[in-house]
């Protein structure tokens, strides 16, 4: 999965107002507590950061999880 993807499957999950806040200010637990913005910028695939966002927010990405 490419970063625009990532990017993409949020703005469609929380909106394109609430993504770039969620991607910024929510720590997921699974990827030690990073943000999504953090985990991309230590080198987290995008991939791996989508699968760990699903698995934390399961109703908001279900329509987008493919």
């Amino acid at each position: 999965m490419r970063i625009s993807d990532l990017r993409e499957r949020l703005e469609l999950s929380f909106g394109q107002q609430w993504a770039s806040s969620f991607s910024a200010d929510i720590a997921i637990s699974s990827l030690e507590s990073l943000t999504v913005n953090e985990a991309l910028a230590q080198g987290y695939e995008a991939q791996e950061i989508w699968q760990a966002v699903c698995k934390e927010h399961p109703v908001e990405t279900l329509k987008y999880k493919y």
